[in-house]
């Protein structure tokens, strides 16, 4: 069965699966007492290691009332906060826990022009521990004015967790980004979050403890 990969991770596709195949086959040449099982456990490790990088197709849900999951994961936390680094005003925040088994995607909530990036170096705490992570880990924020949506401004915060130590941002300011796009991924499990003002039209469709998917599960929507 063919399994897409996202281009983000191109070289990891390649070195990755290769080193762990090559350590299987020094073992079985100078422990032949272990062969095959260590090229079994070597070959289930390559596939492991590919799967993390999936990029699967998604339907994307076409409607100009609502937000998207910019992740999957679950969601754990879903805070009143004063948003100062580019709605700049009082918001929702969202935040999503990516696990090593989760699709490591991000895609854009809604449509929308990018106006800002901004990288910000920091630690790589446990990503579960949601104010923790969310204050002081890696971080790269995307911000996005959405002219034609009801939210106007959203922010998309990459964040990096214990084992997830790159974030990637395929986005510049000045792109324009559809409802569902690819663009980054974190990798090797981290956390993401949705920042968006706080309007009375606004409902929150999802809890805490829910299961998302970046691109398809609609966690807000505008009355």
């Amino acid at each position: 069965m063919k399994i897409p990969l996202t281009p983000y991770g191109r070289r990891e596709e390649i070195l990755f699966p290769l080193a762990v195949l090559l350590v299987g086959l020094l073992l079985c040449r100078s422990l032949p007492a272990v062969y095959p099982w260590a090229l079994m456990v070597a070959g289930a490790a390559a596939v492991l290691i590919l799967t993390f990088f999936r990029d699967p197709q998604r339907k994307i849900p076409q409607d100009a009332a609502i937000l998207l999951a910019p992740a999957d994961g679950k969601i754990t936390d879903i805070t009143e906060v004063e948003e100062t680094e580019y709605i700049r005003g009082p918001a929702w925040r969202i935040g999503i826990f990516l696990s090593v088994f989760d699709v490591h995607i991000n895609r854009s909530p809604c449509g929308g022009v990018v106006r800002y990036i901004q990288r910000h170096p920091g630690k790589c705490l446990n990503a579960l521990r949601a104010a923790a992570a969310s204050l002081q880990n890696e971080a790269n924020s995307v911000g996005l004015e959405c002219p034609e949506h009801p939210a106007g401004k959203i922010l998309v915060k990459q964040i990096t967790g214990a084992i997830a130590r790159r974030i990637v941002c395929g986005c510049k300011p000045g792109d324009t980004l559809a409802p569902g796009e690819r663009f980054g991924m974190i990798k090797f499990g981290s956390r993401t979050e949705l920042f968006m003002l706080r309007d009375e039209r606004l409902e929150i469709l999802v809890k805490k403890g829910d299961t998302v998917r970046a691109g398809v599960t609609i966690m807000v929507r505008y009355r």
